[in-house]
């Protein structure tokens, strides 16, 4: 059977038919064998609708059961998934469109207070389909037009090579550009976190990584499909909520950045709700501190913490494995996954990758696919990074976050590793600001515990006892909270905005 999305959502169905699928406490519960149907269903309105092999269709829509239906069923009707990020305004997610050549756009109401379809403009569409219950229903009645062979012979027809997804990176440096995907590599993805992460069939995986982005899509839907886990979706990550999901479904597998872990530990009520089904824990995306780790282990009694690196261009690079002690998941990204080598370039200390896995090239970009994969292959990731003996790699920063303090590079990243050390400290992230005498000097933003008042000259002090005189922070501003993008990375551009 092919290597593609459409043959696996018809092996799921063959192999765990009458288990759970996917639960979406708003919606229902699906079986895999139900859930075959679902997407059936939606290829069926797909091809009605006028949707040949080879069109995108953009999802611009928050974590619910019906973008597993409208993504699984493009998929099956032939056609090139693009999701957009929720946290677009109408201006960057009708760019997306246009730059996509997207034919379909399916689009949630309202959502954070915004309504999206009614604020979007979009170019010349075939299809829009807003995500409320009557205009799911209808676009499924459109299908019935189109027989089931018709839809079974369509995706019988996608083919390992075709192309499955256009990943929008997250434009925190530059304008986005769409990270090209086949099945094969989408598929081998999501194989390789799930058998290196441990992922079983029984297990409930709440999904609080955003499907539009790579780990919650490949590492999340695609993952479950693969292994019969069952996916429960989280709209938008409250930490009550997500404690309620947890009791209520037994959640074993909570992936998440460390602000969700730390949401978690410090919630005032976490004592009310029995979180003991968790039992798998991955992060990435910032710094995690070893006590993190350890208090992921203790207090929430999560057997499995684990670590891992990726981007966009090629989704899952390298990550801890079972049985890592916590000084190794705290302080490495783990070593090579999915087929993948890494290596440290001798000139600045870029992370390089090369595998089956490095993304097609980027849309419509010739010139920004050869800067980022030179002649060799070679995947130029634009973080720099260090390999350890046994071949763990440490992610040291972003080169373009590195700054020269008095002729003396530092990165923010070995910074917020010393500041996490700190007791009292949820958070930090540290910026290069402009100085008339060394002439870049850090900032770092601090976000404290519930609780804890910090004190930035504490802070400073706190870091001079760790870090070289040019690397400590010249100024320390306590926050509230930082900015985000959806998948838990801080929005340094913001942070830079304000210095």
């Amino acid at each position: 059977m092919e290597q593609t999305i459409p043959a696996a959502v018809i092996r799921a169905a063959r192999e765990f038919g009458p288990a759970p699928a996917l639960v979406d406490p708003a919606a229902g519960r699906w079986t895999f064998a139900e859930l075959r149907d679902e997407v059936v269903a939606a290829a069926r309105a797909f091809i009605a609708s006028g949707i040949e092999p080879g069109d995108r269709v953009a999802i611009w829509a928050p974590n619910t059961a019906h973008w597993v239906f409208a993504a699984l069923g493009a998929s099956c009707a032939g056609a090139t998934l693009v999701p957009i990020n929720t946290r677009y305004t109408a201006v960057e997610a009708a760019d997306v469109l246009t730059r996509s050549g997207a034919k379909a756009l399916i689009v949630s109401g309202p959502f954070l207070g915004r309504d999206r379809s009614a604020e979007l403009s979009p170019p010349d569409l075939t299809l829009t389909v807003t995500l409320s219950d009557e205009g799911w229903a209808s676009f499924l009645r459109r299908g019935l037009s189109a027989p089931v062979a018709l839809a079974e012979s369509r995706a019988a027809g996608v083919r390992t090579d075709d192309l499955s997804d256009i990943l929008f990176t997250s434009g925190t440096t530059g304008r986005s550009k769409g990270a090209m995907s086949a099945h094969r590599q989408a598929l081998a993805v999501a194989a390789s976190w799930a058998e290196t992460a441990g992922l079983r069939a029984d297990d409930n995986y709440l999904v609080i990584n955003p499907f539009f982005h790579s780990f919650g899509l490949k590492a999340g839907i695609l993952a479950c499909l693969l292994t019969g886990a069952t996916i429960v979706p989280q709209v938008v990550f409250d930490v009550g909520q997500a404690c309620e999901l947890i009791a209520a479904e037994r959640i074993t597998v909570l992936p998440g950045a460390p602000t969700l872990y730390i949401g978690l530990l410090d919630h005032p009520e976490r004592e009310k709700w029995d979180l003991s089904s968790l039992r798998l824990a991955v992060t990435g995306a910032a710094t995690v501190p070893p006590a993190l780790v350890a208090r992921i282990r203790t207090a929430l009694g999560i057997g499995t913490v684990l670590t891992a690196y990726g981007l966009t261009e090629a989704v899952v690079a390298t990550m801890c494995r079972p049985g890592d002690d916590d000084e190794t998941v705290a302080t490495t990204c783990g070593r090579a996954a999915a087929g993948m080598e890494v290596r440290i370039a001798d000139n600045g200390g870029e992370v390089l990758l090369q595998g089956p896995n490095v993304m097609l090239g980027y849309l419509d970009d010739p010139e920004a696919t050869a800067a980022a994969i030179d002649a060799e292959g070679w995947l130029h990731t634009g973080d720099a990074g260090s390999l350890d003996e046994r071949g763990y790699l440490t992610i040291t920063d972003r080169l373009k976050d590195m700054y020269i303090c008095g002729g003396f590079n530092v990165y923010p990243a070995e910074v917020e590793r010393a500041l996490a050390a700190m007791p009292g400290i949820a958070e930090a992230a540290v910026v290069g600001v402009a100085d008339e005498r060394l002439g870049e000097v850090g900032r770092a933003f601090v976000v404290p515990r519930n609780g804890v008042d910090l004190d930035p000259g504490e802070v400073i002090g706190f870091c001079r006892g760790r870090l070289a005189g040019f690397k400590v922070p010249r100024r320390v501003e306590v926050r509230e909270s930082l900015p985000h993008n959806a998948s838990g990375k801080v929005l340094k551009y913001l942070l830079r905005s304000e210095s």
